[in-house]
């Protein structure tokens, strides 16, 4: 795996989030467009826009994600609040054309008690009725798995299979498989076995080719227990191995992987994530290269 970073802050502006990243080598990294907690934002200004397409192009961040704000739910059977979060996620995608940023990550919403068929059918209605009034400007939908709390959908591979197959333009969504959330929601990855069988039925289910980013995180509490709580890479549950098997797996060699592990003010905690993973990769090409002949 080529393409390593975190998600940064944009504090200060847009622009700030590359040099951030630039500044701990990354290659890769996330961002929010917006405050994620608050539904409005200022908007984006174009030479704010320019400024940042322009940060990206000099640096050597080769792939930039955004996330959506927490706030939005489309699969809410509360028609005012699935209103307000269908404007927001089309604010979203609309901030993201402008920046220049060509993935949108997002949770697929919970449906509040109103059953799981009903809530994947108000995300994929949601979803058909923003891609209908904008057109494509190259942002790509990824629906994330999950860990499954509550009445949050996408914990199994099913749910998020179910709400692709009723996007009209499948052009325009994928997915983000984040470890804490598929080990909490109960698929077992920490060894090569479980991790190369949960490949393998993500690929049944959903679809290896929809797979586009990866959130690389280690998680807090215990397989199965549906509870999003992320640790420091081979520091929680799911252990080093996982790490191994996803940053060495060459189906992923030019996927991006992101952390969304904890964070320090000084920024050390992002450097050892990342120094985690990347001698994780140095060992694979270290064995490789003591192999040849």
């Amino acid at each position: 795996m080529q393409l390593l970073g975190a998600h940064m802050s944009i504090a200060g502006g847009h622009a700030l989030a590359i040099d951030r990243a630039t500044e701990f080598g990354m290659t890769a990294c996330q961002i929010f467009t917006k405050n994620a907690n608050q539904w409005n934002a200022k908007p984006i200004v174009p030479e704010a826009a320019e400024g940042f397409r322009a940060r990206v192009v000099d640096s050597d961040v080769a792939f930039v994600v955004a996330h959506d704000s927490y706030l939005i739910n489309l699969a809410s059977p509360d028609d005012a609040l699935r209103e307000r979060s269908t404007a927001a996620f089309g604010d979203e995608l609309a901030r993201c054309a402008l920046l220049g940023v060509p993935w949108l990550v997002t949770h697929p919403g919970a449906h509040m008690g109103s059953g799981v068929d009903e809530g994947v059918r108000r995300v994929a209605e949601s979803l058909n009725r923003l891609f209908a009034e904008q057109p494509d400007q190259g942002v790509t939908v990824l629906l994330e798995t999950t860990a499954g709390q509550g009445s949050a959908l996408g914990r199994s591979f099913e749910e998020l299979a179910a709400i692709l197959a009723l996007v009209e333009d499948q052009t325009r969504v994928g997915v983000c498989f984040d470890t804490c959330h598929v080990f909490a929601a109960g698929y077992d990855i920490r060894d090569d076995r479980g991790y190369e069988a949960t490949m393998q039925l993500f690929d049944a289910i959903v679809g290896l080719q929809r797979l586009q980013v990866l959130h690389l995180n280690d998680s807090k509490k215990a397989l199965g227990s549906h509870v999003d709580r992320h640790a420091h890479i081979g520091e929680g549950e799911i252990g080093l191995d996982a790490f191994r098997a996803i940053v060495t797996d060459e189906r992923f060699a030019n996927h991006p992987g992101i952390l969304e592990t904890p964070k320090d003010a000084a920024g050390e905690d992002d450097r050892r994530n990342l120094a985690a993973l990347r001698d994780l990769c140095r060992a694979l090409t270290e064995t490789a290269a003591a192999a040849a002949p």
